[in-house]
């Protein structure tokens, strides 16, 4: 059985692996390709997008096509039982609003990991 220092680098390494898979190959992919099943994303105005598909159907609007997204996180824990964990730390985006005009925000992101049957650790929220 893996340590509570190994289940904190396996998520912190699947977070760097998520940022990644953002900025090579879109928002779209990368938050689809780690979401759990039943994944919940809380933005903006209190809005949640619940599951997969719904995430896969929000991310793949054009307004996500040009969006640069990075972010690290600060600090990792992980449950003593090794199947829960989660992230936190700062974000950038920048995008252009249907102007053209280019847009900047920072912030706190806050990633709940699930790990999975195989293994693999899957964010449940974000």
């Amino acid at each position: 059985m893996a340590d509570k220092e190994q289940y904190k680098q396996e998520i912190i390494q699947t977070e760097r692996d998520f940022a990644k898979m953002v900025k090579e190959q879109g928002m779209q992919a990368g938050f689809t390709f780690f979401a759990d099943s039943n994944a919940v994303i809380r933005r903006g105005n209190e809005t949640l997008i619940k599951g997969k598909k719904e995430i896969e159907e929000n991310y793949g609007h054009p307004r996500y096509k040009d969006v640069v997204l990075e972010w690290e996180a600060d600090f990792v824990d992980v449950a003593a039982s090794g199947d829960l964990g989660y992230t936190y730390g700062h974000y950038t985006f920048e995008a252009k609003d249907s102007t053209g005009n280019p847009i900047k925000a920072t912030g706190t992101f806050h990633t709940v990991w699930k790990r999975q049957p195989d293994g693999s650790w899957k964010y449940v929220w974000d």
